[in-house]
C-alpha cells in the first residue's frame, strides 16, 4: 500500500511538471497575429511623432517667415500711390518746388494708368522750365487720352503762343471752346477763352475777329472782367478807324482799373494798375486829338500826368508836359 501511495505521489509530481512545463512553453511562445499587433502600434506611434515633429517645423518656418515680414523695411514708393504723387505734385508746384513736382508727376505717370490731368500738370511744370518740348509732348499725351480736354488745349495755345506759332494756338483756342462746350470746367472761363482769342485775332491783324470776341468775352456772365479786354478791343477799333468806340472803351479800362485799385492788396499791384491807366489816358488822348476833340485831349492828358507824379515817373511827367504844352 505504502508504495503505490509513493506511485501516485510520483505521478502527481510529474502531472505537476508537466504542465508547469506546458504552462513555460506557452508564455513563450507567440501567436502571428500578436506580432501583428505590435508591428501596427509601432507604425502608428511613428506616424504621430513624425506628424508633430513636422507641424513644429511649420510653425518655426512660418514664424521665422512672419519675422522675416516684419524685418522688411516698408519704402515711401511702396506705400504711396499715384493719386498720392499727384496730390504731392500740386502742393510742391504752389510752394515753387517745380524740380520735385516734376519728379513726383514722373513717377505718378510710370505707375501705369496715367490720367490726363498728371500729364497736364506736369505740362505746365514743364512751361515754368521753359523746357517747351517737354511741356508739348505731355499735352499732346493729355489731349490723346482725353479730346474733349479744354485746359489742355488752353495750355497747349498757350505753349504756342510763348513759340510765336499764333496760328496754331487760334486752333487749339478754337478747340478749347469747342471742349468747354461739350465738357464744361470750372477751371476754365469762357469769358477768358474768348478774350485769349480776340488776342490773337488782334495780332494776326484780324480786326473785326478781334472786336467780336472781345465782345463775346464781355458778355459773358462768368468771371470777372479785365481792363485789357476794354484796351485791347480798343486797339482793334482803331485799327477800323473807329475812334469814338475806341476812346469808350479806354474810359472803360480805367473805370475798371479804378475799382480794382481800391481792391489791391500790395503797393506793387496799385504801381502797375496805375501805369496801365495812365497809358490809356494818353492813348485816348491822341485818338481825341485826332477826331478833332482838343479839350477831351487836354483832360486826358492832365489825369496821365497826375497819375506820373504819383508814380514818381520823372521820364512820364516831363513827356506828358511837352504834349500838354503844344496843345496851348
Amino acid at each position: 500500500m505504502k508504495k503505490n501511495t509513493t506511485s501516485k505521489n510520483n505521478s502527481s509530481k510529474k502531472g505537476a511538471i508537466n504542465v508547469a512545463s506546458k504552462n513555460a512553453n506557452s508564455k513563450q511562445a507567440f501567436h502571428p497575429w500578436s506580432l501583428s499587433i505590435y508591428v501596427y502600434w509601432f507604425i502608428i506611434l511613428f506616424f504621430i511623432a513624425a506628424a508633430f515633429y513636422t507641424l513644429g517645423r511649420s510653425q518655426g518656418t512660418c514664424d521665422n517667415a512672419m519675422s522675416g515680414v516684419n524685418n522688411v523695411e516698408i519704402t515711401e514708393e511702396a506705400l504711396l500711390q499715384a493719386s498720392d504723387y499727384y496730390e504731392n505734385a500740386k502742393a510742391k508746384l504752389v510752394a515753387g518746388n517745380i524740380a520735385e513736382a516734376i519728379a513726383d508727376l514722373t513717377t505718378a505717370i510710370d505707375a501705369g494708368n496715367a490720367t490726363a490731368d498728371m500729364y497736364i500738370l506736369r505740362g505746365e511744370a514743364y512751361m515754368q522750365t521753359a523746357d517747351y518740348r517737354n511741356a508739348l509732348t505731355d499735352f499732346n499725351n493729355a489731349i490723346e487720352i482725353d479730346q474733349v480736354n479744354a485746359v489742355a488745349y488752353y495750355d497747349r495755345a498757350l505753349l504756342n503762343i510763348r513759340l510765336e506759332d499764333y496760328s496754331t494756338a487760334l486752333n487749339d483756342i478754337n478747340n478749347a471752346l469747342a471742349a468747354q462746350t461739350a465738357n464744361p470746367t470750372p477751371i476754365l472761363q469762357t469769358r477768358d477763352l474768348y478774350a485769349k482769342r480776340g488776342q490773337l485775332n488782334l495780332w494776326l491783324k484780324n480786326w473785326e475777329g478781334a472786336v467780336a470776341d472781345y465782345t463775346n468775352s464781355l458778355a459773358r456772365p462768368d468771371g470777372s472782367v479785365s481792363p485789357a479786354v476794354y484796351a485791347e478791343r480798343a486797339e482793334a477799333y482803331t485799327q477800323l478807324g473807329n475812334y469814338a468806340d475806341a476812346i469808350n472803351d479806354y474810359a472803360s479800362a480805367i473805370r475798371v482799373i479804378s475799382e480794382q485799385i481800391q481792391g489791391a492788396t500790395s503797393t506793387a499791384e496799385r504801381e502797375s494798375l496805375s501805369s496801365n491807366a495812365m497809358s490809356y489816358f494818353e492813348k485816348s488822348a491822341a485818338l481825341n486829338l485826332a477826331i478833332g476833340n482838343a479839350d477831351a485831349a487836354r483832360s486826358d492828358l492832365e489825369s496821365a500826368y497826375t497819375i506820373a507824379t504819383a508814380l514818381v515817373d520823372d521820364a512820364s511827367m516831363t513827356r506828358i508836359q511837352n504834349l500838354i504844352a503844344e496843345l496851348q
